[in-house]
């Protein structure tokens, strides 16, 4: 197959580009404006350099390559900076996914994999953990509102053309690097726990925060399901493999089905560096949920897709390799 890989320079979209190059013998070709992104973490694939909002250009590279399916990663991803920008969210999220899937129908592109993002679901009561795909979807931010429209806008087109179809997958908490020490999260001022703990752990922050040690956990802070990227990545080459096989679209959680607590997770990045680095107490974020765990089986039933990295040792341990690299 011709695959387009959108976002393909970024942290999730470099490591499935490397398990695409590596697991298949598929044409590649990542789209990204590197904005985010880096070049040198595309492995494998030609490489475009253009932005999803470039109309004319997106549609000439549908005219130029005989696509067969898109992986779609690009979008914005920082939740405050929604919150102060909706716009720039809900035009790059939501109107440009929304004209590369018309590009889809146009040029005959019938498979459409999505990189959607738990927080469509906002701020489940815990009665509801884990969540499954059919739990209630609400979005408490205009980053999880974009992708949610986006999704919607998948199952739409979905429904009005028949050989269209689509998985959307939804992430939970992503981290760690490549197995390998080849590519891993490059991004600038990184929001994401393990990544800010294995920076601070290397002395390249002098300190890190907890928000709020008074949730109802057993220790108090909140607690996540963090999933290895490279399961994260081969969920994505399950998903091809589904929408070659199957002609149903779907939209499918992307986690371990358990979580660990902040303090958990900063004890163990603790641990495998051997650095006790500062860490310090300040008050509850707003729309932080106390416990978001996905419940995954109906990707392990309807994949037979299997995690091989679910140990936070091994997650810590990966990420502190590659912000040593970095």
């Amino acid at each position: 197959m011709n695959i387009l890989v959108t976002g393909g320079a970024g942290y999730i979209g470099s490591h499935v580009v490397k398990q695409l190059g590596e697991r298949t013998d598929h044409k590649i070709i990542v789209l990204d404006n590197l904005v985010t992104g880096f070049k040198e973490s595309i492995l494998y694939g030609d490489f475009i350099n253009a932005d999803l909002s470039d109309f004319e250009q997106i549609e000439k590279i549908f005219k130029e390559n005989e696509l067969d399916a898109v992986i779609h990663f690009a979008a914005s991803l920082v939740v405050p900076e929604s919150v102060e920008n909706p716009l720039k969210y809900y035009l790059n999220n939501t109107a440009n996914t929304a004209h590369l899937i018309k590009q889809c129908v146009l040029n005959g592109v019938n498979k459409f994999i999505f990189s959607s993002t738990a927080a469509v679901y906002g701020e489940p009561p815990i009665e509801m953990i884990p969540v499954t795909e059919e739990s209630m979807t609400s979005p408490i931010n205009p980053y999880g509102s974009s992708k949610l429209m986006s999704e919607t806008v998948l199952r739409d087109t979905a429904n009005a053309y028949e050989d269209f179809n689509y998985v959307a997958l939804r992430y939970f908490n992503v981290a760690g690097a490549s197995v390998d020490g080849k590519i891993g999260q490059s991004t600038k001022d990184a929001t994401l726990l393990i990544k800010v703990a294995a920076e601070t752990a290397l002395g390249k922050r002098k300190k890190m925060y907890i928000f709020g040690d008074n949730y109802p956990t057993q220790d108090g802070t909140c607690i996540r399901d963090y999933i290895h990227v490279e399961d994260l990545a081969s969920a994505h080459i399950k998903a091809l493999e589904y929408l070659e096989d199957s002609q149903e679209s779907g939209v499918f959680n992307c986690g371990y089905g358990h979580g660990f607590s902040v303090k958990e997770v900063l004890e163990t990045m603790k641990k495998v560096s051997g650095i006790d680095f500062p860490v310090e107490l300040k008050e509850r974020r707003a729309g932080d949920p106390a416990i978001l765990i996905s419940d995954n089986s109906k990707i392990r039933d309807v994949m037979k897709w299997t995690p091989e990295y679910d140990d936070l040792e091994l997650i810590c341990k990966t990420g502190l390799e590659w912000e040593k690299k970095i």
